[in-house]
């Protein structure tokens, strides 16, 4: 059985996940649990190594021995695209690859809020999307973005690691670039970013302190800022970029989050009443209140502001699952195992 093969049979199955591990057969992750491919052989080290060496280029087979790690976008036969990143486990190849859905996703399909709407259609500000690793940031990223594409007329410019979704141009000009293929790192691509015209930047991951400074300072500068973050949730957001700095910056990061940030998005993806998975959100709205809290450094503060601010568009997570039961999308036994604060 060829990757491609494999890859194929993820797509059919509507996997969101495929894996290459050496012991075991290929496996996919479908709704959020780990399925092997049935009849499938065990992969053996060198079955790893002609599968995964099957869709390099040579390039990519020299990095990913040199450095032994690589990412990398991926394209099937039916269109399918896929993030795949190739590594060593205990001196074996292997592999884990996210399928990308070929149409973007609506903001309506994923659920998102009406709060989001709107900060969309801003001019300028931070806005992160934040959570684990698989919860969908990707995707409502790139919601947001064609949300953008078909109701004005904007320059847009991506930074990716790797390309995901590909956007067919509408209202907006929108160019992609890739890390390591367009660009060197995230800051330096940022910087070059301001002297290519955008109105909207998307950073595919606030990593290091170079690109979270540049990120909050293109903010500041008339941008809006799409970006992401491994946090869970905003409160712990703020406390990590903050945290990036030295002490002797931190007052004025604190200063400079609390005028350029709109908001942030945190969710993870749980078991719907349907069977897949549905995206549950906190989010925070950076009113005065929220921005007096980042300033002063009372950022524990926050999630109080959260749950009494509805009307501005805020939501706890609690409180999202709540409305998520009401609306029958979850089950109750679901509701009760992802709540944070008891009923």
């Amino acid at each position: 059985m060829t990757l491609d093969q494999i890859f194929e049979i993820a797509a059919e199955k509507k996997a969101s996940d495929v894996h290459i591990v050496v012991g075991e057969p290929p496996i996919l992750r479908i709704t959020g649990e780990l399925h092997q491919i049935k009849d499938a052989e065990t992969i053996t080290p060198s079955v790893a190594q002609t599968m995964i060496y099957g869709i390099l280029a040579p390039d990519q087979k020299e990095r990913l021995e040199k450095e032994k790690e690589l990412d990398l976008s991926y394209q099937i036969k039916d269109g399918s695209r896929l993030r795949v990143n190739c590594y060593f486990e205990k001196g074996n190849l292997g592999l884990a690859a996210r399928i990308i859905p070929s149409q973007i996703p609506s903001m309506e399909e994923i659920g998102m809020p009406e709060i989001v709407y709107q900060l969309t259609r801003q001019k300028q500000g931070l806005i992160l999307v934040t959570g684990p690793t698989g919860c969908g940031k990707s995707t409502s990223l790139a919601a947001m973005i064609d949300l953008v594409n078909q109701e004005r007329s904007e320059s847009i410019i991506t930074l990716e690691d790797p390309i995901e979704f590909i956007y067919a141009p509408k209202k907006s000009v929108i160019i992609q670039r890739q890390l390591g293929q367009d660009m060197l790192s995230f800051g330096e691509g940022l910087k070059h970013a301001l002297r290519q015209d955008p109105n909207i930047l998307l950073v595919g991951e606030m990593r290091d302190l170079d690109t979270i400074a540049t990120t909050i300072t293109m903010a500041e500068t008339g941008h809006l800022v799409l970006a992401t973050l491994h946090t869970h949730n905003a409160g712990q957001t703020i406390d990590r970029i903050i945290d990036v700095f030295p002490p002797h910056q931190q007052e004025q990061v604190r200063l400079q989050l609390s005028l350029s940030l709109s908001a942030v998005i945190s969710q993870h993806l749980i078991p719907s009443a349907s069977g897949g998975r549905v995206a549950v959100r906190e989010i925070l709205i950076n009113t005065p209140a929220v921005a007096n809290s980042i300033k002063e450094n009372k950022v524990a503060q926050i999630k109080s502001v959260i749950q009494t601010s509805a009307e501005e568009g805020m939501i706890t997570r609690d409180q999202y699952l709540k409305q998520l039961l009401a609306q029958k999308l979850i089950t109750k036994e679901v509701y009760k195992a992802y709540l944070e604060d008891g009923e």
